[in-house]
């Protein structure tokens, strides 16, 4: 009997003494990008006109994985990017139509793949991946398509964000050299 009190004893101890261990405060969660289809953006920008960053990929393509995994997942990036663009995944090879007010564009079957028209219009038929697309608020203007640049190629974290802000902030309107932005208007205006 006396041992089963001083079992019951000393597991109430171990017991209280659990809850004065610290436990470790769950992270914050980081930001991840709000990413949509273009049909999706379009509409949203028939009522809230903002620029469009389209990620143009395909499954194959291990660039655009990675930048994926770290530079669409830095925070930094993340957070300038939902709080300006309208963020949009755009499969180049994907073979489901796009409805874009009256357009429609198909997929155009080529060899053993094929491409997405809407892809290769905006990326001006250099069918290259990863390439980010950036447009202008009002993405089609007289039947013209409204792209600002598109930018090529595999870009890290702290490298894409100048280039987000760069277009974001509009400084391409102010025609600012990017290499004036880079060196001189960036370090003062985004790194503290």
């Amino acid at each position: 009997m006396k041992r089963i009190v001083t079992l019951c004893c000393t597991m109430a101890l171990v017991l209280a003494s659990l809850a004065f261990i610290p436990r470790p405060v769950p992270a914050p969660q980081a930001a991840k990008v709000e990413w949509l289809t273009i049909e999706e953006a379009y509409a949203r920008n028939q009522k809230e006109p903002r620029k469009f960053l389209i990620d143009v990929y395909t499954d194959w393509c291990g660039w655009c994985k990675v930048m994926d995994r770290e530079t669409f997942n830095d925070p930094k990036v993340a957070d300038y990017i939902n709080q300006k663009y309208y963020a949009v995944k755009l499969d180049a090879e994907g073979k489901n139509p796009i409805k874009l007010g009256t357009y429609t564009f198909k997929f155009v079957a080529q060899g053993n793949r094929g491409y997405q028209e809407l892809a290769a219009i905006l990326m001006n038929g250099q069918m290259s991946f990863p390439t980010v697309v950036f447009m202008d608020e009002k993405f089609l203007d007289k039947q013209q398509f409204q792209v600002i640049q598109a930018v090529p190629g595999f870009h890290k974290a702290g490298e894409f964000h100048q280039i987000i802000t760069f277009f974001g902030d509009n400084y391409h309107k102010k025609q600012t050299p990017w290499e004036k932005y880079q060196k001189e208007i960036y370090p003062k205006s985004f790194t503290k």
